[in-house]
Parts: structure tokens; C-alpha cells; sequence
């Protein structure tokens, strides 16, 4: 794949109307969202308020706009009282986050979980280290063997989850980027995943940050990546920096960074996308439920 240069990924404009909505507290207008698809939302933007405060948070989620979302844990909840606060506050919950080393243990339970709240798509956002470690050692970096593991561990639970009607699929971060023995990790997964059991939720922002181009992915598998996680980085980013990753890539709203999402999105039609998710992971300009209305507004008026 042709690395990203950073030049032909630098936004040209500007927030526009979402910022002056934003600044005037307006509602969007009704018109169609980028590709005639919702904007979403996925939850762990929300992580720090969503424990004690549930029900609210979907709640203000859905009145700035957002109609689907992406869960990254069920905090205690039933999957009928998750259904009926996604109903309350005019949400659907399409697709759900797991860790593999979740879905190898009890994965029928997983998946009945799944079904009830009538998820699409059952996504893992990393990957398990096979060999045992001793307590408190370190993990070391993955083999390519490895990697070929953790694609073999998604083709079976893939095969279980087509099975029961829905699909799954990876989440990238940065880590599959990395060269192990002269190849990309990212590549070999594309390789060694079956097409039909293991989709690919392309992280664009994670992607940008370690240095590839979503474009050319999108445009050379196409149907690969029916879902995206658009996630803007802040201006002056480094790749491949040394970041303390728990607490996420240093994220702005959409539009303020470096990603020219108009470009994206005309790849992600080309090339199958059905849904896609604003994640922001932190919130350093603005308040976040005011960050994530300016999210939604730039999308909402997006025109590609």
C-alpha cells in the first residue's frame, strides 16, 4: 500500500456552517447526510458520563442529531432496558465492540446478547497475545505467526457470527502498521481473513495517524469496509509519535484537523460503506457534548 503523505491529507476548508449553527445554537436544517447514511455515533466518545449517567447521555446523544450508534460495552444493562433508552431517545444501536479474548470465552452468550438487542455487526477493536505470560511481564511485540493466529481466531468466531444472521469484523488502530519481517500486518490480515466472515471497520484517524491512506485501501477492496470510524486528528499530529494509547490519539471535532473527509467519503461510497461513526476521544477545545455537535453538524452538511 502507498504511504499517506500528509500534504494530500490537510482539510482545505473550513467548520462553515456547522460552527455558525454551533455558534448560534440553531438546528440543522433537514437534508441528507453524506451518501444518504445517518451519522453515528460511537459510544466510547461518551465513556466518562455513560456509567452513571446512561439514559441521559443517549438522550442529549439523540438531540443533536444522531440516529445510530456503536456501543463499546453495556454497562450492566439488560438488552431490554438498552433497547428501550436507545427507543427513548430515537437511536438504534447497530453494532456492538467486544475483545477477542471476550468472544472466545462463552461466544454463545455474546452472540445471543447480540441478537436480542438486533445488532448488525459484531466488532473486535484489537487483538489477543497467544502465548501465556508470566505475571506482571510485559507483552512482547506480535510475530507475524501471531498475527496469522488472531486471523484465525476471527475466521471462527466470524463463522459463528454469519451463522446467527449477523456479521463481524476488525477494528484498526495503528499497531497493524507496523512492519513484522518486511510486511504489514494490516495486509496480511486482508490476506489471511475471509472476506465473507471478517469485515474491516477502518479507523480513518488511526490509519492517517500511522502514515496509510484509507483512500487506497477503500478503492482497492472494495466491500471490505462497510463500516467507518471517522475520527479527526488535531492539526500538527505526529505519526507514529510515542502516545500513551489508553488515553487515545489526540482528537479534535471534525473539520478543525487534518483529514480532508470529502475525499474519504468519495472513496467510502465507491466502495460499500453502510455505516459510519463519529468517535472522539478527547475533547481539548471545546466541552464535549458541544464537540460532538459540532461532529454531527459538519457531517450533517457535508456534501459529497
Amino acid at each position: 500500500m502507498r504511504k499517506l503523505t500528509r500534504r494530500s491529507f490537510i482539510k482545505e476548508g473550513t467548520l462553515g456552517a456547522a460552527a455558525i449553527s454551533l455558534a448560534t445554537g440553531r438546528a440543522p436544517q433537514a437534508h441528507a447526510d453524506p451518501l444518504n447514511v445517518p451519522v453515528g455515533l460511537q459510544l466510547y466518545s461518551v465513556r466518562q458520563v455513560m456509567p452513571d449517567k446512561f439514559e441521559v447521555t443517549l438522550n442529549q446523544v439523540g438531540a443533536i442529531g444522531y440516529k445510530e450508534v456503536e456501543m463499546a460495552g453495556f454497562y450492566s444493562k439488560t438488552a431490554p432496558q438498552i433497547l428501550s433508552a436507545m427507543k427513548a431517545a430515537g437511536l438504534r444501536v447497530i453494532s456492538a465492540h467486544y475483545g477477542l479474548d471476550e468472544l472466545r470465552q462463552n461466544l454463545n452468550e455474546k452472540i445471543d446478547f447480540a441478537r436480542q438487542l438486533g445488532l448488525q455487526y459484531m466488532i473486535c477493536p484489537g487483538t489477543s497475545y497467544p502465548h501465556p505470560l508470566s505475571p506482571g511481564q510485559k507483552r512482547p511485540p506480535m510475530s507475524l505467526d501471531d498475527w496469522k493466529w488472531n486471523a484465525d481466531q476471527f475466521n471462527q468466531v466470524g463463522e459463528q457470527v454469519k451463522k446467527a444472521g449477523m456479521q463481524f469484523g476488525y477494528h484498526n488502530h495503528y499497531n497493524e502498521f507496523k512492519p513484522v519481517d518486511g510486511k504489514i500486518p494490516f495486509d496480511q490480515l486482508l490476506k489471511w481473513c475471509d472476506p465473507e466472515l471478517v469485515k474491516i471497520e477502518i479507523d480513518v484517524g488511526w490509519m492517517v495517524y500511522a502514515g496509510f491512506d484509507p483512500v487506497d485501501y477503500m478503492t482497492k477492496h472494495p466491500g471490505r469496509f462497510p463500516q467507518l470510524h471517522v475520527k479527526e486528528m488535531r492539526i500538527g499530529t505526529k505519526p507514529w509519535a510515542d502516545l500513551h494509547v489508553e488515553h487515545g490519539l489526540p482528537t479534535t471535532e471534525i473539520g478543525r484537523g487534518e483529514i480532508d473527509w470529502k475525499r474519504v467519503f468519495v472513496a467510502a461510497r465507491k466502495g460499500g460503506m453502510k455505516h459510519y461513526y463519529v468517535e472522539q476521544e478527547t475533547f481539548p477545545d471545546m466541552p464535549m457534548m458541544e464537540a460532538l455537535k459540532a461532529d454531527y453538524e459538519y457531517l450533517h452538511r457535508l456534501k459529497v
